[in-house]
């Protein structure tokens, strides 16, 4: 059932900026993505439209998308919390949204201090009225395989919300790890549930968090029960403000890497997204998680350091 392609979809313009103390200015943000999307990066989940005091690195949302390169080969998206999110979202021209609640009560209420079916309700709304204006959409279903506040969560909860989603018109639903509480068995289990329960596979990605690393354990098995959709986050960027002690997201160039060896295509040029990797640490200023991303760095400094001392 492994496919021999996949798709990436990178979060680190919203989901890695999002949780950095620093306000990276709305150019320096245009750059990091034109440098992904040079990559061969054709997935880009660019920012968020949620409240700007809620999330202040993203208050620029409608100005960062009006600068961004009009290209065929790239789709940019955009995290959308409810109706007037949308309505922002539509009057800034991008092209994809996607939607979010999580599979645990008690996180979702901390998240967006709503319960699950009141957050369904309106992820419904926002779903129909994106599909009716021709956007694509995808609903992300966090804490899918554990809750920082209640632990285990059961994987009926996720199929029955994922079934709601895809009914209300999302195109995918993404399963979310937020704090890297999954495992490769249970991430095995926890696909063969939604599927057999009447998710298409093909309809599903997924989203890891290496809190605990085992986010590229977690993927690689997701892989070979049929995923083809993988979220990841340049240099390990990201994290999640509302879940305590949510690392990094699953670093893009170690998941590049290790499906280009195994003779996966991803159609993403490995030397050009750790060039990206480059900028956002530079952005940022500080040491990044990514493994792929470290190593490069410091073949960097002794290529470096080489030559000097030639």
């Amino acid at each position: 059932m492994s496919l021999s392609s996949v798709r990436i979809y990178e979060v680190a313009p919203r989901d890695g900026l999002q949780n950095e103390a620093a306000v990276v200015p709305t150019a320096e943000k245009a750059e990091l993505i034109a440098r992904l999307m040079g990559s061969g990066l054709g997935d880009i989940e660019v920012t968020s439209f949620v409240r700007p005091r809620w999330i202040p690195q993203l208050a620029d949302a409608a100005e960062l998308v009006g600068l961004l390169p009009r290209n065929p080969t790239a789709r940019f998206w955009g995290l959308v919390p409810n109706r007037v999110g949308l309505e922002r979202a539509l009057e800034s021209g991008i092209g994809g949204i996607a939607t979010f609640l999580s599979a645990s009560e008690t996180h979702n209420k901390k998240n967006v201090n709503r319960t699950i079916r009141e957050s369904l309700a309106g992820i419904e709304e926002v779903l129909g009225v994106a599909r009716e204006e021709g956007l694509r959409t995808r609903a992300y279903i966090s804490c899918v395989f554990g809750c920082p506040y209640e632990g285990d969560v059961a994987p009926e909860a996720s199929l029955q919300i994922a079934a709601k989603l895809l009914a209300a018109g999302a195109d995918e639903v993404v399963l979310g790890d937020t704090t890297g509480m999954g495992t490769p068995l249970q991430v095995e289990r926890v696909i063969a549930l939604l599927a057999d329960g009447g998710v298409p596979i093909d309809r599903m990605a997924v989203h890891f968090h290496d809190t605990r690393g085992t986010a590229l354990a977690n993927a690689l098995t997701a892989w070979r029960v049929g995923i083809g959709t993988f979220d990841a986050s340049v240099a390990g960027l990201g994290g999640c403000p509302y879940a305590p002690g949510a690392a990094g997201n699953l670093a893009t160039e170690d998941l590049v890497y290790m499906f280009e060896q195994m003779g996966v295509r991803t159609g993403v040029d490995l030397d050009a997204l750790a060039d990206a990797g480059e900028y956002a640490a530079g952005l940022l200023g500080r040491e990044l998680p990514g493994r792929y991303h470290q190593y490069h760095r410091g073949n960097r400094r002794r290529t470096a350091s080489r030559a000097v001392s030639r």
